[in-house]
């Protein structure tokens, strides 16, 4: 008699009947709404916080020339920055960064019809911007910032003299951080009056709603599978660097990228 072949079995999974399933997707589904619902109470909180004036006057470099902060809201009232972890010296962007600035252009379109601009800042000179840009086939706006205090203001740069014992000032709170570059995103608003105002900053782990592979992957089985990987993303690469069949170092530590003058 010939053997009948097996039903592959779903790894550490019950595998139920359908009625069973059903009852089951339903009682997360409750869970699901009670987040959607915290969600939206959290992102109306965010919407309250007070506003701080903008007293510099940065002057950033951009493919066209200098232009101010102001000039950024191509005559919108909302401006979102997203600070990409470029360094002055560095031969390339942050795989992290760049793993979000995979997902910016096709947003840009809806935001501006949404009275939102979206840009983005690094501490690179321009030059420097763009070839790594156009390494990796972007359209959004980058300026750089290299000659401003922006990035040390807004706490995504930092001197040698800003660590104290170690630790630098970042998300809020002193804590270690390995590079002189840091992720974040920065929100403002323009008054009828032309004033700017700093609305919002956000920084680290409150970046993960910007990547939406990450949601993706949060509804596939094996989910991130970060879990006892000494660097959370130790898995993301540039877009153009991938293997085929990937292999993940779950040791490796996160470093800055090769300077200029090593490659």
């Amino acid at each position: 008699m010939q053997a009948q072949p097996q039903k592959a079995k779903a790894d550490q999974h019950g595998v139920v009947p359908h009625e069973q399933w059903l009852a089951a997707r339903n009682e997360l589904l409750k869970k699901e709404k009670e987040f959607t619902q915290l969600r939206d109470e959290l992102s109306k909180k965010r919407r309250e916080l007070p506003w701080e004036e903008v007293e510099k006057n940065y002057v950033f470099d951009g493919p066209n020339g200098k232009v101010q902060l102001a000039d950024l809201f191509e005559g919108r009232s909302q401006l979102i920055v997203y600070h990409f972890m470029l360094g002055p010296d560095w031969a390339e962007g942050c795989p992290s960064c760049s793993f979000l600035g995979d997902h910016f252009d096709g947003s840009i379109p809806h935001l501006n019809a949404r009275d939102v601009t979206f840009a983005v800042i690094s501490r690179a000179p321009l030059a420097q911007i763009q070839a790594f840009q156009k390494r990796m086939g972007w359209k959004f706006k980058w300026f750089s910032s290299n000659a401003t205090d922006f990035n040390f203001d807004y706490h995504v740069s930092f001197k040698k003299e800003d660590r104290v014992e170690g630790k630098i000032a970042y998300n809020y709170s002193m804590t270690d951080f390995p590079s002189e570059e840091g992720p974040g995103a920065s929100v403002f608003c323009k008054g009828a009056a032309g004033n700017i105002f700093h609305t919002y900053s956000t920084y680290a782990r409150g970046l993960d709603i910007f990547l939406g592979a990450y949601n993706f992957l949060d509804i596939a089985p094996k989910g991130r599978n970060e879990e006892g990987l000494a660097h959370t993303m130790a898995w993301v690469k540039h877009h153009d660097k991938y293997e085929k069949n990937q292999v993940v170092d779950a040791k490796a530590e996160w470093k800055e990228p090769a300077k200029m003058h090593d490659c």
